[in-house]
């Protein structure tokens, strides 16, 4: 007999979480679970707003038509909803014993809120590795900046993200203020530009190496050994199963480029998953999934080391069970 059950959940977030410009003050999102003879397995379905193509109830609507096929005794295809196809992956993954146990628990460090204390972990890491989303302030600010980050921890090595916040001249205000010797210790810069012609051009001039995120999901030809181009960031919520994710990482692995697998904001239970799918998938790579620092609680299972508060399945809204 197969059962399962579709729950919703709502976390607050801290104030400062901005997507797309525009602050958010909570994440919602679905959890799953599914029940067979061989145990049971739990997944995330959480479209990102603004990113995801689909919303929340359009995904629910599709993951309740899978699921009842499901507990039919079927074994539907692959929602076309990557949030729905990749919550509905891991909790077979779960059910079936396909997910390893083990994680990779380690991630760069998303660097917000207070400066002294984010300066004091950074400083007590022998290696240090760090992300910094840029492109929400002044250029000119965020150039100063990761200069005087790198020029304080001489073992720090950046991460950033502008999310195709600048044209190609603010991108290169940026670069204009980061000494060219400290530019070897940024491992990438996510979508520096606001087109892929700019970012290209930014990486050319400049020497510092880019990574593709949303260009890639919007196109698939970007996956190709290309000049400045040395990552690209892997978001299963918004890319798909387990199954397309496997894909991914291995086209990117052929091509030489360094895929990292990253989060769209999901809550404990989900990232607590990404973190083994990257050990399975890209280990000795960190993965991008320092979000929890985000949000105010934990749901289902906890991050190793996290002291958040942990919500179990009694807290959970049941939105469909069969």
């Amino acid at each position: 007999m197969r059962s399962a059950t579709l729950f919703g959940y709502q976390i607050a977030l801290d104030a400062g979480v901005i997507l797309r410009d525009r602050r958010v003050k909570s994440r919602e999102g679905m959890l799953v679970r599914l029940v067979s003879e061989r145990g049971e397995g739990w997944g995330e379905i959480a479209p990102l707003p603004h990113f995801s193509t689909e919303t929340n109830g359009q995904s629910q609507q599709q993951a309740v038509k899978w699921l009842d096929r499901w507990c039919a005794g079927e074994q539907p295809p692959e929602s076309p909803l990557p949030s729905v196809a990749f919550g509905i992956s891991c909790a077979l993954a779960e059910l079936e014993g396909q997910l390893p146990a083990e994680g990779n628990w380690q991630s760069a460090l998303l660097c917000s809120g207070d400066p002294d204390e984010l300066f004091n972990r950074l400083q007590s890491q022998p290696a240090p590795l760090a992300k910094i989303k840029v492109g929400l302030y002044e250029a000119v600010r965020d150039g100063m900046q990761v200069n005087l980050l790198l020029e304080a921890l001489p073992n720090l090595t950046l991460r950033l993200d502008a999310n195709r916040s600048w044209t190609l001249e603010k991108a290169l205000q940026f670069a204009r203020y980061v000494s060219t010797e400290l530019r070897g210790r940024i491992a990438f810069l996510e979508e520096p530009c606001r087109t892929v012609v700019e970012s290209k051009a930014f990486a050319r001039q400049t020497g510092i190496a880019i990574a593709w995120d949303e260009s890639l999901r919007e196109d698939a030809s970007l996956l190709s050994a290309q000049p400045g181009v040395r990552a690209v960031v892997i978001k299963p919520t918004l890319t798909g199963s387990i199954h397309k994710v496997q894909q991914k990482v291995a086209a990117a692995q052929r091509l030489g480029l360094i895929p990292v697998i990253s989060s769209a904001l999901e809550s404990s239970l989900g990232l607590t998953q990404m973190a083994r799918l990257a050990q399975w998938l890209t280990p000795g790579t960190v993965p991008g999934l320092d979000t929890l620092s985000l949000m105010q609680q934990q749901l289902l299972r906890q991050w190793p080391g996290c002291t958040l508060p942990l919500s179990g399945m009694e807290e959970l809204q049941c939105l469909w069970q069969q």
